[in-house]
């Protein structure tokens, strides 16, 4: 790599991760006052509205038409799924402990591809399962209660949406891998953003809220689709172009410090030692089960 592609590359890094970091803050600024579905829904819509016209001017309509029923499937997936549960926990959990959460895919995406596509993990990838999924527990442990707190809605419940999620998106990665062609990621992008919006359109006109959203919540509907979802999208395939899929990967381990960082300053969230040591931990486990770190002679 250049010196110029590694200063690209750790730029796209850098700023991806400080746009990811700041979806969990966007998703709970808009669910607080539009509920979960809703949130998720225009989330998507909007993206896949940003999406499309790039999509169509690189002349990818095609392949979008060819292959859109496991596209839009994979869509529902991991996008419409996941974002629904991650704006309903976001309302009762902090946004730094979600983001923590959030840091887990690599850990299920190891164990939905060995028990679905047979990709057994070395010993340093186990040793890393078990150290990450140990942490998950402390850290869940710790804070995860079945009494409702001051939202009505007991922590554990938030802490359950989160990892269903983080297992929706490590299934879609199996999926893909199983059932979807090499496509331009700039196909499965829109059509996935696409069929998340066709899957959420319904239960979100159904649990609608009563009310025309305030300015900050469109405000933070717009962001969420255009850059964290949309923009975030085009830097993350272009940054695993640049610096290949393991590097690509990484980024999931600094989202968590952004997230928590703005959590902080926008929300007067608190963070313990015991948060940020379990979320060691779980980085820890990660970056040994994705093969990123390996035991020394594994």
């Amino acid at each position: 790599m250049t010196t110029s592609h590694a200063k690209g590359w750790l730029a796209d890094f850098l700023i991806l991760a400080a746009i990811w970091g700041s979806s969990f803050l966007f998703m709970r600024m808009a669910a607080v006052e539009l509920g979960a579905l809703p949130t998720a829904a225009m989330r998507v819509a909007i993206a896949a509205v940003f999406l499309l016209p790039i999509m169509l001017a690189k002349g990818h309509w095609a392949e979008l038409r060819r292959h859109w029923k496991p596209v839009l499937f994979v869509g529902a997936l991991n996008s419409g799924i996941p974002f629904a549960l991650y704006s309903f926990a976001v309302m009762h959990i902090t946004t730094g402990f979600s983001s923590i959460l959030n840091a887990t895919v690599p850990l299920f995406g190891a164990v939905v591809a060995w028990l679905w596509l047979g990709d057994k993990p070395s010993l340093s990838r186990t040793v890393g399962l078990a150290i990450g999924f140990g942490g998950v527990v402390l850290l869940a442990g710790g804070q995860a209660s079945f009494k409702p707190n001051a939202s009505g809605i007991a922590p554990a419940w938030a802490v359950l949406a989160c990892l269903a999620a983080t297992t929706c998106y490590a299934l879609s990665a199996s999926f893909t891998k199983k059932h979807i062609p090499s496509l331009p990621p700039l196909v499965t992008a829109t059509g996935s953003q696409i069929g998340a919006t066709l899957a959420l359109l319904l239960p979100a006109l159904w649990w609608r809220p009563d009310h025309w959203p305030s300015a900050s919540v469109w405000w933070s509907l717009i962001t969420v689709g255009v850059l964290c979802t949309g923009v975030a999208y085009i830097l993350y395939f272009r940054l695993i172009e640049v610096a290949g899929p393991a590097r690509a990967l990484t980024v999931t381990f600094l989202v968590p410090v952004f997230a928590i960082a703005y959590g902080v300053l926008f929300l007067g969230e608190t963070v313990t030692a015991w948060m940020l040591l379990c979320g060691a931990v779980i980085l820890l486990g990660t970056s040994l089960s994705s093969g990123l770190v390996k035991l020394p002679g594994r």
